[in-house]
């Protein structure tokens, strides 16, 4: 079911039965003009947006997160985005864009550099309702606690993955913000930089 969590921030969570679990997606009406991030068509499917302010671009946190894109192209002629490292991922009939960290997207949207995990790993940033940081796989958040992927999903070192998220995502407090969001967990609604600051502080290398 489709949540406004934030005004003109809607969130809805599907289950992706490539991976087998829940994943979350996320829709901007009030930016302009509005945005989804990661989306898959939510059980309200396409009919729900269509009385809403139509999506027109969508931003990818990585390449794997392309998820039901295609059907918001064909219903509303959005544009994708994702970092440019990962375009390799995709098709000639995907007419994925790229872009370079530390760019504005549309809606006024900020790149933020993540990667670490890979290397187009993206951190958008909506000035918005006190800041929103919408992240990727970066970090997740299951029962309200702050945590990374499992090891087995960082590849060779994974104690040297987590260092590298700790030092950028420390980086990234210095930016004013009040709320996270996820593709694997529940969204953070208020205090989430003192949450983040805490998890990173509590971090053991």
């Amino acid at each position: 079911m489709i949540k406004e969590i934030l005004p003109g921030v809607f969130h809805w969570v599907t289950f992706h039965e490539e991976i087998e679990e829940d994943v979350h997606s996320y829709y901007f009406c009030t930016t302009d003009p509005a945005v989804l991030i990661d989306p898959r068509v939510p059980n309200e499917e396409m009919a729900w947006f269509k009385n809403q302010n139509p999506p027109k671009h969508i931003f990818l946190t990585n390449r794997l997160h392309y998820r039901n894109s295609n059907r918001f192209i064909a219903s509303f002629g959005a544009k994708v985005w994702c970092h440019s490292t990962g375009l390799h991922e995709f098709s000639k009939k995907q007419k994925v864009h790229g872009f370079n960290h530390g760019v504005r997207l549309p809606g006024d949207v900020l790149a933020l550099e993540v990667g670490v995990l890979c290397p187009e790993e993206t951190a958008f940033y909506f000035p918005q309702s006190g800041g929103i940081l919408a992240i990727g796989d970066a970090l997740v958040r299951y029962d309200g606690e702050l945590g990374f992927v499992p090891d087995a999903l960082m590849g060779e070192n994974p104690k040297a993955v987590k260092k590298g998220l700790h030092h950028i995502f420390f980086k990234h407090l210095e930016r004013e913000f009040d709320h996270l969001l996820f593709a694997h967990g529940e969204p953070w609604i208020g205090g989430a930089k003192l949450g983040l600051r805490r998890f990173l502080e509590a971090f053991q290398e």
